[in-house]
C-alpha cells in the first residue's frame, strides 16, 4: 500500500482536525469563536520570549514554551478563518 505522507507536525494535525475551509459551524459559534484570543499576560510573555529568540539569550526551555504559544495561536488563527468563512458565506 502506498499511502501519501501527511505531515506529523501540531500544526498540520489541526489543520486537519479543525478543517478551516470547510462550512460546518453556525453562526453563533462562529462569532464566538472570533472573540477568542490569548489573555494579555500570555501576549506580554509571547513577546518577551520572541525578543529574547531576536537577541539569542533563549533558553531551550522558553523556546519550547514560545513554540507552545505559536502552536496555540495557529490554531486559534485556523479557527478563526473557519469562523470568517462560515459569516461570510451565511449572509449571502
Amino acid at each position: 500500500m502506498n499511502a501519501i505522507a501527511s505531515p506529523v507536525t501540531a500544526i498540520a494535525i489541526w489543520e486537519r482536525t479543525i478543517q478551516p475551509s470547510r462550512r460546518s459551524l453556525d453562526r453563533a459559534s462562529a462569532r464566538a469563536i472570533l472573540g477568542f484570543k490569548l489573555s494579555p499576560r500570555d501576549l506580554d510573555r509571547a513577546d518577551l520570549l520572541a525578543n529574547k529568540a531576536c537577541t539569542g539569550t533563549l533558553t531551550g526551555e522558553e523556546a519550547a514554551e514560545l513554540e507552545n504559544y505559536r502552536t496555540v495561536g495557529t490554531a486559534l488563527e485556523f479557527l478563526k478563518a473557519k469562523a470568517r468563512l462560515t459569516l461570510q458565506t451565511s449572509a449571502h
